[in-house]
């Protein structure tokens, strides 16, 4: 199978990561969006997990790791639920780690370990201790596969970024002991700052925010008046929407008709209908500099600033007021 990628190129990928591909499982993602809500208030927000899961796996096959990696970096997401994080705000789940919990039992309920069997690969040796797999993870502040290729994505998808910025970052990185790490901090600070664009700027949107409040609400009172299940939370995002749709539930129906393209919000610290605090999520990269690696905010000023401006607006959480909905 050849993969043609709108940032990492053309690849040529073996057989079993072909036939992960066409599973049940990985197809699945292809209608669940990575940003929740996001695409029902703003239709231009529509990157989904499959695509995401692609690239992870074509990042790390293009900085040289194993076809078991591969098959990690692909994986890695298919235990996600319907509308993605969505779930952890139903749950009240602040870990916002809902499909690492199920991730085991999805993948034994699935055709997985019987497509890497067939392969002569051990399921449970691959997937259940990502700890080997350095490129695809690597506890925050450090690069990984994962962070990288969500923030790339999202951010050239939704034109912050340019295809040239992508590739210089790209030609910048360098693995050392199976871990990505950058050999510019020039390059470091525009990582560094298109990181918070996607984790602070994008994530805590006020349209964002409002979106995924609403949608976690319906799905809140859907579960609770039995219109839906856990399990369907392991379908597709519109089959979901579908279903609740369907019930003709006043109370479930008011809240989706809050849910489309001319929603106007705006932050307001004083004056708000609602708050939410997501997930802190912080970025400072090593830097190979002079044959030692060194921590981005070490090297600079700008770094350090970025750090502490990101930190401060995640714990303050985003003050949304809705002007029309």
């Amino acid at each position: 199978m050849i993969l043609s990628d709108e940032i990492y190129g053309e690849f040529e990928v073996d057989k079993v990561l072909e036939e992960l591909i066409l599973s049940k499982p990985v197809q699945r993602l292809k209608g669940v969006h990575q940003g929740g809500a996001s695409y029902l208030v703003n239709e231009k927000w529509n990157v989904t997990r499959f695509e995401h899961s692609i690239g992870v796996m074509l990042l790390i096959k293009k900085l040289g790791g194993s076809v078991e990696e591969q098959i990690a970096g692909l994986l890695h997401d298919v235990s996600h639920t319907a509308f993605s994080h969505v779930v952890d705000f139903v749950f009240d789940n602040q870990d916002e780690d809902y499909h690492e919990k199920i991730y085991r039992s999805v993948i034994r309920d699935s055709e997985i370990p019987i497509i890497l069997g067939k392969y002569e690969y051990n399921y449970k040796d691959i997937l259940f201790d990502y700890s080997k797999w350095t490129l695809l993870e690597q506890s925050a502040p450090e690069l990984c596969a994962d962070r990288v290729d969500y923030t790339l994505r999202d951010m050239f998808e939704y034109g912050q970024i340019s295809i040239e910025e992508v590739q210089e970052f790209l030609s910048n990185l360098i693995v050392i002991g199976g871990k990505m790490y950058l050999q510019s901090i020039e390059i470091g600070e525009w990582f560094v700052k298109t990181y918070y664009q996607e984790v602070i700027d994008f994530f805590m949107d006020p349209l964002n925010i409002y979106g995924n409040d609403i949608l976690a609400k319906t799905l809140k009172i859907s579960l609770a008046k039995k219109i839906i299940s856990l399990d369907d939370f392991l379908g597709e995002d519109e089959e979901v929407i579908y279903k609740i749709k369907s019930s003709k539930d006043n109370e479930i129906q008011c809240l989706l008709n809050q849910l489309h393209q001319n929603v106007h919000v705006i932050e307001d610290r004083i004056h708000y209908d609602l708050h939410r605090k997501n997930k802190i999520r912080l970025i400072d990269p090593s830097i190979f500099c002079r044959n030692e690696l060194v921590k981005a905010s070490i090297l600079s000023e700008k770094v350090r600033s970025m750090g502490n401006v990101a930190n401060e607006k995640a714990i303050r959480g985003m003050c949304v007021k809705i002007i029309s909905n």
